[in-house]
């Protein structure tokens, strides 16, 4: 962490079996009489800054004196401070003085530890080293904050939830980023949108290699139909595919391209639409043209392929499409009917790492009307 204006306070995180600590060392400021290093600024700001020292010195001074006695309204007296001290940091933030600032609220936190306010006051700091772009630092204060203090609500939003929105933008440890998300789901569902949230925990789960963890956040998340999730424009279609996939008997596959393109010339070579249907995949199987390209799969449950080509030899080319490679691959066919003739049968590689069994087999996965453009 770099130095701070002044030499004076440095904040180091020290990771440990017991959690985060937070050392705190320097030289101490706080608050015995107002030191000069706080009062900043023009100056009307600071008189306003001496004023407000003064107050807080005052309802230290006061809490001192009824410290253990029945009179005393101790809750009323910390929510006096809060507001004393979130004006300081203020001023400090309108004089875009964020050094002290975080100096500031960093040594009041370190010297009051039972303050039930330091979740706020660490935020701010976490926010001050954020307009620094100080971005791996101010990381390391929203997880504090959310792993080390108690949840504070202020203008009726959740600090942790504001904390674990900005650590999943931020954070590139998908590990960390599971744990993220599931305390949003579990803590915060009403206050997030949790279709995305269910989407994007299972895409984090694939990244790690937690393939049944991930087709589960999928199976969560379908009931969200309709959700857009950005930067996933077919998130539904990939989710059901993968759910859909995972739930069926998978007796379709091929171990090769080739001995899937031909099995599947044989049965055209017999004219037997009804064997040749068998070979179809019986999950995310679509007919579609080719102007439909993209859309969502549609089903042909209720397709009967022996309506077609019965009254002409089916045919195929040679060899498979120049556009073919090694995850996709298309042949011509035609013969089948007056009004579309022609269709291109498409077969693909099976991306599955749950099951390696079935992972990088092929299948028959659909058929594209007319001619190919």
């Amino acid at each position: 962490m770099r130095k701070l204006k002044q030499g004076i306070f440095v904040v180091i995180f020290t990771m440990c079996a017991g959690g985060i600590l937070m050392l705190a060392n320097c030289r101490s400021h706080l608050i015995k009489d107002t030191d000069s290093y706080y009062i900043s600024g023009t100056k009307k700001e600071k008189e306003y800054l001496e004023s407000l020292f003064t107050l807080l010195q005052q309802d230290k001074k006061n809490t001192e004196i009824n410290s253990g006695t029945i009179t005393k309204d101790s809750s009323k007296g910390s929510a006096e401070r809060f507001a004393i001290v979130r004006e300081i940091a203020n001023v400090y933030k309108r004089q875009n003085n964020y050094g002290r600032l975080i100096n500031f609220l960093s040594e009041w936190v370190d010297e009051h530890p039972e303050d039930s306010y330091n979740t706020y006051y660490l935020f701010m700091v976490a926010y001050s080293y954020i307009q620094q772009e100080t971005y791996s630092v101010a990381k390391l204060y929203f997880n504090l904050i959310v792993k080390n203090y108690s949840d504070l609500i202020v203008k009726n939003e959740s600090i942790h939830l504001l904390c674990l929105k900005q650590l999943i933008e931020v954070e590139d440890n998908p590990q960390q980023k599971i744990w993220y998300y599931e305390e949003l789901i579990s803590r915060f569902k009403d206050k997030i949108d949790l279709g995305v949230t269910w989407f994007l925990l299972g895409q984090t789960y694939e990244q790690v290699g937690d393939w049944q963890r991930a087709i589960q956040s999928y199976s969560e998340f379908l009931p969200f139909y309709g959700v857009v999730v950005p930067g996933f424009p077919d998130a539904y279609g990939y989710a059901k595919q993968m759910v859909d996939f995972e739930n069926s008997l998978k007796n379709w596959t091929f171990e090769s391209l080739g001995s899937l393109v031909g099995t599947i010339k044989s049965a055209l070579d017999e004219g037997n639409t009804w064997q040749l249907w068998q070979y179809r995949a019986r999950v995310n199987f679509f007919a579609r043209s080719w102007a439909q390209a993209g859309s969502e799969d549609s089903g042909m449950a209720e397709f009967n392929l022996s309506a077609f080509g019965s009254s002409a030899k089916l045919r195929y080319s040679d060899n498979l499409s120049r556009d073919s490679n090694a995850n996709e691959a298309y042949l011509r066919t035609w013969g089948w009917s007056q009004f579309t003739p022609i269709w291109y049968f498409y077969f693909r590689k099976i991306y599955f790492p749950l099951d390696p069994a079935i992972h990088g087999r092929w299948e028959w996965a659909g058929v594209y009307y007319g001619e190919k453009f």
